[in-house]
């Protein structure tokens, strides 16, 4: 009897090893939270009053799930070392980009320019949130007065612009920002090879530190043929923690201009002359030599001569002399010759005539 009970304990044991091992269910998972991933790519900036707010939202929850549906938003600003103020609240989709933009308190438009944080957070449908996202500062104070008598002139060396003093001192960490745009629309197709002209950039920003000049700037990146619409802005950077932060102004009303080739090039300078004599006498000349010019739209040279009171006659031939020097031979021993040199452009524009000079041929 004891011996039968003994030996059927072993297989009861083995069989409820079995069993156990292949239906007890693993261990239990917590239910997720569903919270959505901080933002961490908040980026901030300001212009007058208006500080404006971007980011991406995202995709997926602290779970590596997939968000679903519209997410809830919610912007706040901290100055200081102070709480985080509510500053609005909105819904965006997941993955989506999200913009923010509000009219700074009365108290944070005035004073000295200090630092102000702002942050997003993304509550789920209990209120709760893995954290704020990333701080986003900007400057709180009195913004820059605005730029007025913004004036754009074309000018041979490039687009002279100015305008209006500030009313008030301009302090040296205070320089205007301009902003360009380019009006004409850039070619389809622009020119292949390895010495064609690179794209023009449709937008581009100048600076125009304080000082002495601080209420003008030539522009000299511009091209033949381009129109431009520029704007100021009064632009005031503070260094605080080692980052550098700015408090800008209001753009400034637009300023357009055309940039055409209507200017002639420079008048050519150091004109010689030296007149030169045959040892049998049959030939008598003047030999003319002048500076080049550097401009890049030059298309050559026209010479002029007269004797005594006499007009002005060009001498060279009906095209440009491509060479700044001339070879006179129409002239006659014993007379006394004067010479000017202008320049002529692609355009078909000519500079004024050089400073004269004068030779007498010799009698052989």
């Amino acid at each position: 009897m004891w011996k039968m009970q003994w030996a059927a304990l072993p297989l009861t044991l083995a069989a409820g090893m079995v069993l156990a091992g292949c239906g007890t269910p693993g261990a239990p998972q917590p239910p997720s939270l569903n919270l959505p991933e901080p933002v961490a790519d908040l980026a901030a900036s300001r212009a007058g009053s208006q500080v404006t707010l971007t980011w991406i939202m995202p995709k997926r929850n602290t779970d590596k799930l997939l968000l679903k549906g519209n997410e809830r938003v919610l912007v706040c600003r901290r100055e200081g070392e102070g709480g985080c103020n509510a500053a609005g609240e909105l819904l965006l989709a997941p993955g989506a980009a999200g913009a923010f933009t509000e009219t700074l308190p009365a108290a944070l438009s005035a004073g000295a320019p200090r630092p102000l944080s702002y942050f997003v957070e993304l509550p789920n449908r209990n209120g709760r949130s893995a954290g704020l996202s990333n701080a986003a500062s900007v400057l709180a104070g009195v913004a820059p007065e605005p730029v007025a008598g913004l004036d754009a002139v074309e000018r041979k060396q490039g687009v002279f612009l100015r305008w209006l003093p500030a009313a008030g001192q301009e302090s040296s960490a205070q320089f205007v920002r301009l902003h360009r745009k380019l009006l004409t629309p850039p070619a389809a197709k622009p020119h292949a090879g390895l010495l064609a002209p690179q794209p023009e950039p449709v937008t581009e920003n100048l600076l125009v530190e304080a000082g002495a000049h601080a209420n003008r700037a030539l522009d000299q990146n511009v091209r033949l043929g381009q129109s431009y619409e520029y704007r100021a802005q009064r632009v005031v950077r503070v260094q605080v923690n080692g980052q550098a932060l700015e408090l800008a102004g209001p753009l400034s009303a637009p300023a357009r201009v055309a940039v055409l080739d209507t200017f002639p090039p420079e008048t050519p300078t150091s004109l010689a002359a030296v007149a030169t004599v045959g040892e049998d006498g049959s030939e008598t000349a003047i030999d003319l030599s002048w500076q080049p010019v550097t401009d890049a739209n030059l298309a050559g040279y026209i010479v002029y001569r007269r004797e005594g009171d006499a007009a002005w006659q060009r001498i060279s031939p009906a095209g440009p002399l491509l060479p700044p020097a001339f070879h006179d031979l129409q002239v006659q021993p014993g007379h006394t010759y004067h010479y000017a040199v202008s320049a002529l452009a692609q355009n078909g524009h000519e500079s004024a005539r050089s400073v004269e000079t004068e030779e007498t041929v010799p009698n052989p």
